[in-house]
């Protein structure tokens, strides 16, 4: 196993995350922010108000997101399972 080799799994496990999580940090994000601002304009400083509309907002994006996932997912283990005979030498 060369370094070129390791630090391309590594790469491609690190960019499989990013893009795995992405779009589930991004919602919960965008949620908090929209939460935020609607807490300022209306001086309601409560801190548990932001949990369920983000609860929500991640359900909602698994669930549209997981055929995309999914296939990202068997993507990441056909390539790393099947290149398992270059990791031996």
């Amino acid at each position: 196993m060369t370094e070129e080799l390791v630090l391309q799994i590594g790469t491609n496990a690190l960019q499989t995350m990013v893009y795995l999580a992405g779009p589930v940090l991004l919602a919960a994000m965008a949620v908090g922010i929209v939460i935020s601002i609607l807490q300022a304009i209306t001086q309601i400083n409560e801190q548990t108000l932001t949990f369920i509309p983000k609860m929500i907002a991640v359900i909602l994006v698994l669930v549209i997101m997981a055929p995309w996932m999914l296939k990202i997912m068997q993507e990441y283990a056909i390539s790393i399972f099947g290149g398992a005979g270059e990791l031996i030498h």
